[in-house]
């Protein structure tokens, strides 16, 4: 599996996404905070910064007794940077049927 393709999968679940959120808003946090934010156990966030962290969307750090989770922004940028290759390869071919439908 690719990094792009990790990205996907785990951004294709809507409390994964809901975590995004939340580190882009409030920056490094625990997986406590978190928890007070997402509609969702402390024990299944755990798990769904696994699966972020897997992904390398999220990175962990050791801050006194707490572990803090950031945003790493690098394999978004990737997942973002072929959404826009794949755009423009459809901009492209509609652009040719529009030509092609106008004579």
């Amino acid at each position: 599996m690719t990094r792009v393709d990790a990205v996907f999968a785990a951004l294709s679940d809507p409390t994964r996404r809901d975590v995004i959120r939340a580190l882009s808003e409030d920056g490094p946090v625990t997986a406590t905070e978190l928890a007070a934010r997402v509609p969702v156990s402390r024990q299944a966030i755990v798990k769904h910064l696994s699966s972020l962290e897997d992904a390398g969307l999220v990175a962990s750090s050791m801050e006194g007794r707490s572990r803090r989770f950031r945003l790493t922004p690098g394999p978004m940028r990737e997942a973002m940077g072929w959404m826009a290759d794949v755009g423009a390869d459809w901009d492209d071919r509609l652009e040719a049927l529009r030509r092609h439908l106008s004579r």
